[in-house]
């Protein structure tokens, strides 16, 4: 057994139960990259204890290289996808060195997964343990008394179990093999899940035996976070074994998130057409997760919620069933996840944009871990963007300011029309010199390149005049001429590059200097994050401009909509069939011209939305899309299912025979709760109010209730915003209107002198006395 009064790394001797620590490190340590192949030293055969431990024939990716070192007494830094089996690289080298290993998780799920997963490969449960909070002192002292006896391989334990003073002197009288870091990037502020106790890692491994080695490691992390994680940690002259970033089998897509209602149709069609195929629906907040699941639910989805809300032994269960694959898909928070081991999970889906790209690569990594089929698909909203930047506002001004820019970066990377996988991989500090990687959104449909050479000096020009000190959204505003405060102060405004690109919009200087950073034209620099720098490529492009081509996506500039805004024609999120929807509109046109009636009257936009989206051939269908009543079905849908049956057999259209999107209860004890107050005359303020509605979103659902058939009598509110003469004249225009839209009626009643609330509320008396 190893003494208790080992040397530190100062050279002085501690008393026993004392605490000394060696200086802190301040200077980034010396990395040494491992080359493949590298020549062993210990005389351990690998190939054999692989066989014997865990039943594997041969090793994946640079895992022997990893091992090799840490066998050598080498510290050693492995940065390895999800999937890519970063366990192995401690988990083999605990099994055969002599002693025990102690791992450093972050998370009590993730120490019962991995130590479960350790003992399914094992005849003995006490070859792996964890210790942490959620033990009780019987557990705790079974926990220590194998680890006396040399029976434990492995011990996974909290940061938070190393700062105990017990612990440290427990720890001290035990044979060490090596300390182990896993989910690294947590020591950073600038990774995805910073967590401030691991900060105190190497302080607490100094106390127990500075003389023993570390691996540390990490499934994603940029050259910034890598650099936190050498320093803090003090790695001594770690081997650093970086395999590519690149999950070939994962394809990524962004989808533009207009309105929720047709969001969550769109995932709900997305997942009956992979039936039985295991997924993941991140969200951003606990209530989203509930509402979700509960749609799923209702669609006969095998689904449920999980969030640090629910109780510990619920989110255990939930998980449970998850990977017993009980349930088909998980809606969750980012509390799930980390460490995950289900290899075959087919999709991820990211409801909300992440909060950082290395948030988004995590999560999208738990799909396909197999290399089999992974589907990420992103929907964004610039809506969603300013609730994480709202999100922020409370916290410290440095927090605030790394936050931000992560932000930034997962914006640039969802309005990029670039090649994903490209943009992925020059987050993580990989080259990536293919052109087309033929599994992403942006490469399957390529968009038009414009000449932008000029534009491209003009960027280069602005950061070399700011003598390399500023970051993006800086520079951006010296080109455009923006007179802030900050420009104000260090007069740049007297710069010959201030207002040179004003010509141009603040999305095309964005778009422009992310893909210089890709073309590696200009740079980042990883100490003083976002500032940009010139680099070797850029200066030679200064010299000598050449062609440059760039990619403008404008597919996002127009989706920042309200979620309830009305009528929003396209209908959203990839989940309607646009030139069905516009077919449907030209036919409602020709009918309500044949029946003398205004276009909205036969169908409502959303209607029409939903036929786009589920693609009903018969009146049945009909009847479950939204505001189709069994009487409008009957009455007017013959040529619109017929137009859609003939849409369908000529295009192909995989329509799922049990697809309906069925909603959850809410939305009936809304209806039936609005249709009471009416009945009482109860003012619509005060239904809105009582039902946390916005009152335009009340007469939203108001007219859908009207559209299907149910009369409402609103004529009490009427009188109280609209007098006679007024009521006629807005209804006399709908009895002669060839238009669905209530904008181009509120341009043409009277000049404008009409609301939008006056005007909808008019419409459904309308729809009320023509179209029932």
């Amino acid at each position: 057994m190893a003494t208790s009064t080992k040397k530190s790394s100062s050279g002085a001797t501690p008393a026993k139960g004392k605490t000394t620590i060696s200086p802190k490190k301040t200077t980034t340590p010396k990395a040494r990259p491992v080359k493949e192949g590298e020549a062993l030293e210990h005389s351990y055969d690998i190939h054999a204890a692989i066989q014997e431990h865990f039943g594997f024939s041969q090793f994946k990716g640079r895992q022997i290289e990893a091992i090799n070192s840490l066998l050598n007494g080498n510290d050693t830094f492995v940065i390895m996808p999800t999937g890519g089996g970063k366990s192995l690289c401690y988990q083999l080298p605990a099994m055969i060195l002599e002693g025990c290993a102690i791992v450093v998780s972050p998370l009590i799920a993730l120490m019962k997964n991995q130590v479960d997963l350790v003992r399914g490969y094992s005849e003995k449960d006490n070859v792996a343990h964890f210790l942490n909070s959620s033990l009780n002192k019987a557990q705790v002292r079974e926990v220590k008394d194998d680890l006396l006896a040399g029976k434990t391989k492995l011990l996974y334990v909290a940061p938070e179990t190393l700062t105990k003073q017990e612990n440290l002197e427990f720890f001290s009288d035990l044979k060490i093999s090596f300390f182990a870091v896993d989910e690294a990037h947590c020591i950073s502020e600038w990774g995805h899940d910073f967590r401030p106790e691991y900060r105190r890692l190497r302080e607490m491994m100094e106390i127990i035996n500075p003389d023993i080695p570390m691996i540390a490691l990490t499934a994603t992390a940029t050259p910034k976070v890598q650099s936190d994680i050498l320093k803090n940690l003090g790695l001594r002259e770690p081997a650093v074994l970086v395999s590519s970033f690149n999950r070939t089998n994962l394809y990524y897509e962004i989808q533009p998130k207009i309105k929720k209602e047709q969001t969550v149709k769109s995932i709900v069609r997305f997942i009956s057409q992979n039936k039985g195929k295991s997924g993941i629906i991140y969200t951003l907040n606990r209530k989203t997760t509930e509402e979700l699941a509960e749609v799923l639910v209702a669609n006969n989805i095998k689904a449920v919620a999980y969030h640090a809300g629910l109780d510990a032994k619920l989110r255990a269960d939930r998980q449970d069933q998850f990977l017993n694959e009980d349930v088909q898909v998980i809606v969750a928070t980012i509390a799930f996840g980390m460490g995950i081991d289900k290899p075959d999970i087919r999709f991820v889906i990211h409801f909300n944009i992440p909060k950082s790209i290395e948030n988004y690569y995590q999560e999208t990594g738990r799909a396909g871990r197999d290399g089999l089929e992974g589907k990420c698909i992103l929907y964004y909203s610039h809506k969603d963007v300013a609730k994480l930047e709202h999100l922020m506002r409370d916290k410290p001004l440095s927090e605030r300011e790394v936050g931000a820019q992560l932000i930034n970066e997962t914006v640039a990377y969802a309005e990029s029309a670039v090649c994903r996988r490209k943009i992925l991989l020059h987050y993580f500090g990989e080259e990536w010199d293919t052109v087309n990687c033929g599994n992403c959104d942006n490469c399957l449909n390529a968009k038009e390149k414009v000449e932008a050479k000029e534009e491209a000096v003009k960027v280069l020009k602005a950061v070399t005049a700011l003598d390399e000190r500023f970051p993006a959204e800086y520079v951006i505003n010296v080109l455009i001429g923006k007179l802030t405060p900050q420009i104000s102060m260090f007069r740049h405004e007297g710069l010959p590059a201030f207002g040179t690109g004003k010509d141009r919009d603040e999305h095309f200087w964005n778009s422009l200097i992310r893909q210089l950073l890709l073309e590696n034209m200009i740079r980042k620099d990883i100490e003083e994050y976002g500032l940009l720098k010139m680099a070797p490529a850029g200066e030679k492009f200064l010299k000598k401009p050449a062609s440059f081509k760039i990619v403008l996506n404008n597919l996002f500039e127009d989706a920042n909509e309200d979620d309830d805004e009305a009528e929003k024609g396209g209908g959203g999120a990839g989940a309607t069939d646009d030139k069905l929807f516009e077919m449907l509109k030209e036919l409602r046109q020709k009918e309500a011209k044949k029946k003398g009636l205004p276009p909205f009257v036969i169908f409502l936009e959303s209607s029409l939305q939903d036929m786009a989206t589920m693609f009903p051939t018969t009146i049945q269908e009909l009847e479950k899309c939204s505001g189709v009543s069994k009487g409008k079905a009957a009455r007017y849908g013959k040529p619109f299912i017929d137009i859609i049956e003939r849409y369908v057999e000529e295009n192909n259209i995989e329509k799922p025979d049990d697809f309906v999107m069925k909603s959850v209860a809410n939305k009936s004890s809304n209806k039936i709760y609005i249709i009471q107050n009416v009945d009482k005359k109860i003012p619509l303020e005060t239904i809105a109010r009582n039902k946390d509605l916005r009152l335009d979103a009340l007469l939203e659902e108001m007219e859908t209730i009207v559209a299907s058939g149910t009369k409402l009598n609103l004529d009490y509110a009427i009188d109280d915003i609209l007098d006679d003469d007024e009521q006629d004249e807005i209804m006399d225009y709908f009895r002669n209107c060839e238009t669905s839209s209530l904008q181009l009626a509120l341009e043409e009643l009277s000049d404008g002198n009409y609301n939008w609330e006056q005007v909808k509320i008019m419409r459904i008396k309308f729809l009320c006395e023509y179209g029932n």
